[in-house]
């Protein structure tokens, strides 16, 4: 039995080590820049997506090294999963103040210079990813995993999710609108971390489809759980605006079902994600928790 309130704050600090090894230092001409990278990268967060890169890993390899070799890769993740809220929170996007209980990158630093450390944050997190110097797995496999984070953070992926999201704002959409955002904005970026740690960790494909599968079970959850907190939650509890979605006409969970049935649905997606680990042994017992401890944040 896996205490998750114990395993997350272990895992947290692991992957908190590895970004503070791996970012670039705030110094020289591109001081205030890396600062404004920094800033927003270091201002808190769950860190669920390196999180579950790990977890995914470590239930298909045995190696007490797999930290390390997947390390910038979680990294990159986190690098990644930071610029998309830095844009998301600027003003010509959601137009938000506080993120992680703290002002905006854009309020920080200014509207320029937040757009600019986003796109620093995005190049960097494949910057490490790639780099052969850093330890990670073989050619082959490195390569794939850019892809795998390319694809899903892309225009077809969590880029293209934010455009549907915002493109659907004060629009009447169908539920079928609605699952296309939750699974391009949210999902693909959950899913890739799940995948990508199978993928370095030597997963074959039975072992990968599993984590697809799960991976994308709980991405759904994740945003759904999102949605309902906007309702239900205070800013603070939140760390950042909330009612914002109902305030910029998105497309919800609530909005379509309220609030209860969403509580429902979001428990049949972590279901259905623990489901999907149903070949794994007591390895996969992390992931297993994790998809819990998502669901448990409506309570």
């Amino acid at each position: 039995m896996v205490d998750i309130q114990e395993y997350l704050a272990d895992r947290r600090q692991v992957v908190e080590r590895g970004l503070k090894q791996y970012m670039l230092p705030a110094t020289g001409d591109f001081s205030v820049h890396v600062q404004a990278m920094r800033y927003s990268l270091f201002v808190g967060g769950k860190r669920v997506r390196p999180i579950l890169c790990l977890a995914a890993a470590g239930c298909v390899s045995d190696d007490p090294e797999i930290d390390t070799v997947l390390m910038p890769a979680a990294c990159a993740l986190e690098c990644i999963h930071t610029y998309s809220l830095i844009h998301d929170d600027l003003p010509a996007m959601d137009d938000d103040d506080l993120r992680r209980g703290q002002p905006t990158c854009h309020k920080r630093f200014g509207e320029a210079e937040a757009i600019l450390a986003g796109d620093g944050l995005l190049t960097y997190g494949f910057e490490l990813l790639s780099n052969t110097g850093l330890p990670g797995p073989d050619g082959a496999t490195r390569l794939r995993l850019v892809a795998c984070l390319a694809g899903a953070a892309g225009s077809l992926g969590m880029v293209g999710g934010q455009f549907l999201d915002i493109d659907s704002e004060d629009k009447d959409v169908a539920f079928e609108r609605l699952q296309a955002i939750h699974r391009a904005k949210t999902g693909a970026l959950i899913t890739a971390a799940v995948v990508m740690g199978g993928m370095g960790a030597g997963a074959d494909s039975r072992q990968l489809e599993a984590l697809t599968a799960y991976g994308t079970a709980v991405g759904l959850a994740f945003q759904i759980v999102d949605d309902l907190l906007d309702v239900t939650a205070s800013t603070e509890q939140l760390g950042k605006t909330a009612g914002s979605d109902a305030e910029h006409g998105k497309a919800t969970y609530p909005a379509f079902f309220g609030i209860e049935k969403t509580r429902t649905l979001a428990q049949e997606a972590v279901d259905k994600a623990c489901s999907a680990l149903a070949s794994f042994d007591d390895r996969a017992e992390p992931l297993r928790a994790l998809a819990q401890y998502i669901y448990s944040r409506t309570c």
